[in-house]
């Protein structure tokens, strides 16, 4: 049986040296317009995101969830809200500031003009369950709230026994100090609001006047709230005892009990 040599058995064996080497330049210079091209969409990204207010920070990359390490004191549990054994825990416990950032549902399931969410939404009557008069006597609630959803907020707070005492306005900031402009359908939003509401008698410890109602911070992760809101709870009522609920990894601090099922 005759060999047939790799020339020969080459789909390339009948074409010439110079039409290859012609064709490898072209290919070559092809790549090189490539390249340039991906790099002036990349200068065309940074330009925006720096106009936008997008920080590099906003989302979490695969290395950093790796190296992510939670705060020694902390008590997280990672459970579903909806379905989670809140009975259990009021009986162990009750807290004097509970805060919760509720998946608030959008108006429209189909967002539009910029308006873009990365976690899934609950209906207000799965909110309303919530068993949040179980879980507190006397104490504060800090329940964050977006732009459709401040009268049912209000309807919330009345029904779990809470009388709205204040509130706290975040006004988001760039990496460079600059006013961070979001998602909005007719305004761009540079701000979120936490409504404040109180129930029975002040918590032990509790002081007043202190901080300020306005956060001027800037804009972290996919939904991560300031630390400065933390920092405040913690100076309105010092050594008590603290509940956020639809927490998140990005948020978990020491000596807080962080649920939600992002953990």
């Amino acid at each position: 049986m005759s060999t047939v040599s790799s020339r020969e058995s080459s789909p390339f064996s009948n074409v010439d040296d110079d039409v290859l080497d012609s064709s490898l330049k072209e290919l070559l210079e092809e790549e090189k317009e490539l390249q340039l091209e991906i790099e002036a969409v990349r200068v065309e990204i940074s330009k925006l995101e720096e106009r936008l207010g997008v920080s590099a920070n906003d989302n979490l990359g695969d290395k950093e969830l790796e190296e992510f390490e939670a705060p020694q004191w902390c008590i997280p549990i990672k459970a579903n809200v909806m379905t989670y054994d809140w009975e259990a825990l009021a009986a162990q416990e009750q807290f004097d500031v509970i805060l919760t950032d509720p998946p608030w549902q959008l108006a429209t399931h189909a967002p539009t003009r910029g308006v873009a969410i990365a976690y899934q939404q609950l209906p207000d009557i799965c909110i309303e369950d919530l068993p949040i008069p179980k879980l507190s006597k006397n104490g504060f609630l800090f329940i964050w709230v977006i732009n459709n959803k401040y009268a049912k907020a209000f309807e919330l707070m009345e029904k779990w026994g809470y009388t709205y005492v204040d509130d706290i306005t975040w006004v988001k900031q760039t990496v460079n100090r600059r006013m961070a402009k979001g998602h909005g359908y007719y305004l761009q939003h540079a701000k979120e609001t936490c409504l404040v509401g109180k129930k029975g008698d002040d918590p032990p410890n509790c002081r007043h006047s202190i901080a300020s109602d306005i956060i001027f911070s800037e804009r972290r992760g996919q939904s991560q709230k300031p630390e400065e809101l933390y920092e405040l709870i913690e100076e309105l009522v010092p050594n008590g005892k603290y509940l956020e609920i639809f927490g998140r990894k990005n948020n978990l601090r020491d000596y807080w009990v962080t649920i939600g099922n992002e953990l």
